[in-house]
């Protein structure tokens, strides 16, 4: 996974009629390819996040985007 700092992070749940998790990423770590991110959670909460398969970025439409 990519992902830069702004970008939204979404983590898919993996039980029925749970919603997935958002947060924005603040801080890119690591090498290329063994990236994780610091992220302030919906919630308010922060934490350093390691990619899964459940989750994806999301980047932010720019200007004049749409």
């Amino acid at each position: 996974m990519h992902a830069e700092v702004g970008d939204e992070l979404v983590v898919d749940s993996n039980e029925v009629g749970v919603p997935p998790r958002r947060a924005t990423i603040l801080e890119v770590r690591g090498a290329p390819g063994e990236e994780h991110y610091l992220v302030r959670w919906s919630d308010g909460h922060e934490s350093v996040f390691f990619p899964s398969s459940s989750a994806h970025a999301v980047h932010p439409a720019g200007p004049g985007a749409g």
